[in-house]
């Protein structure tokens, strides 16, 4: 018997994890709040941290812990319009990165939109 060669292994990936757009959308649509983060990115730890103290407990998704993070930053590029993370969306929604967060917390829209993804019951 001969030895065939082993297939790759494979991180418990389905259709959708190919395209990496499509994996975006499943993960932004899968949690009220989601993040789009760095572990080592100081605006991602401020977004985090504005969450929390709000109450708010969001899905984030580390970039750069996953295998396949490259990929999907590039993903989040092309929806975004933007290189810049983090990138928070909303019930499934972009709402942007973290100048956009704060001018929506600044001027009062972003509790409205956390309430009605419920994310937040004030």
């Amino acid at each position: 018997m001969q030895n065939q060669p082993e297939p790759p292994l494979r991180h418990n990936t389905t259709p959708a994890d190919d395209d990496p757009l499509e994996r975006v959308a499943r993960v932004a649509s899968g949690s009220a709040v989601v993040i789009f983060s760095k572990t080592t990115c100081c605006m991602c730890h401020a977004m985090k941290t504005l969450l929390y103290e709000m109450g708010v407990n969001p899905k984030v998704y580390e970039l750069d812990e996953d295998p396949r993070g490259t990929e999907i930053e590039r993903a989040l590029e092309i929806i975004s319009s933007s290189t810049d993370i983090p990138i928070m969306f909303i019930g499934g929604k972009l709402v942007g990165s973290m100048d956009r967060v704060i001018t929506c917390h600044i001027n009062g829209t972003l509790v409205p939109l956390l309430k009605d993804a419920g994310a937040l019951w004030l």
